[in-house]
């Protein structure tokens, strides 16, 4: 039987890093408390908001332990295992079942372009190899292959697959799913500025990069939809929206690091190939989060 635990807002974690690149643990540990404290419904550590694809093995394990110690069984904890290497992908699904995570967050293989039956296949092998329930994950603009709503549904039919994150921008792919989703199967929004719409036709949340930011917006954007308040859901959305925009005037996740710095959250430090944030963005940046009414460092 699917789960059918995963509602509402989930943040896409960002990963705290020290001035020389190390992973700042108390940044870390602290950040996951924020977001509880916040009402968010699940954590998704080392995804691609959390830069998996340049932590060695050891710390993505490491990440994922102190977000579970964190949350200790509070909400679910979707861990990132996604490789475009099917035998790399499974290792790492039974290291994050090893230590603890609810689910697992598994997106399409980026580099080598595997048509819609090589998804359906390494997918298969996955859950094959691992127990945990896996959601599913769709970002084109990354991985440079679409999963088509006829290949996400294939899988929905299988109970080891209980939701996906859906970014790849088009809302006509997305109600294909919703229409014809089995029942239990998610379906979330993997683009901020998709979540009213996803939900008003019937989706279940956002795996979000912004909550990282302004957590209780999101968790109330969310709430509103799935109470069917959609004239609050309106309101949030409109005051969200400045804030969505800004996190996204450079390749996420610089922005929302630049951001989470000046609250005095994180250091602003990501690691190459990734930079900080471009000065020119700055200054609108930090406007936005004024205008917002965040306290700033």
């Amino acid at each position: 039987m699917k789960a059918t635990t995963l509602r509402g807002c989930g943040t896409a974690l960002v990963t705290p890093f020290h001035a020389d690149g190390s992973l700042d643990e108390p940044a870390l540990r602290a950040l996951v408390q924020w977001q509880l404290d916040a009402g968010v419904h699940m954590v998704v550590p080392c995804g691609s908001t959390g830069e998996a694809v340049t932590l060695s093995a050891a710390e993505h394990r490491r990440v994922v332990e102190i977000t579970v110690e964190e949350v200790n069984g509070r909400v679910p904890v979707i861990a990132g295992a996604g490789s475009n290497d099917t035998q790399k992908a499974i290792a790492t699904s039974r290291e994050m079942r090893a230590i603890g995570a609810t689910h697992l967050l598994h997106v399409t293989p980026m580099y080598n372009k595997p048509p819609q039956r090589a998804l359906v296949a390494h997918f298969r092998a996955i859950a094959d190899a691992c127990d945990l329930p896996i959601m599913l994950y769709n970002v084109p603009g990354r991985t440079a292959v679409n999963m088509e709503a006829g290949t996400t549904l294939t899988l929905a039919a299988d109970p080891r697959f209980v939701a996906v994150k859906e970014a790849s921008g088009s809302l006509a792919q997305m109600t294909t799913i919703l229409r014809e989703r089995p029942e239990g199967f998610g379906v979330f929004s993997g683009d901020d500025g998709f979540t009213l719409s996803l939900m008003a036709h019937g989706g279940d949340g956002i795996i979000s990069v912004v909550s990282n930011v302004v957590p209780q917006l999101m968790v109330q954007l969310c709430d509103a939809c799935r109470r069917g308040d959609f004239a609050e859901a309106r309101r949030l959305d409109a005051a969200l929206a400045p804030v969505i925009d800004a996190c996204f005037v450079e390749s996420n996740p610089i922005p929302a690091k630049a951001m989470l710095s000046m609250m005095g959250r994180l250091q602003d430090v990501l690691r190459l190939p990734l930079v900080p944030l471009d000065n020119a963005w700055r200054p609108r940046v930090r406007a936005v989060l004024e205008q917002a009414g965040i306290a700033l460092a």
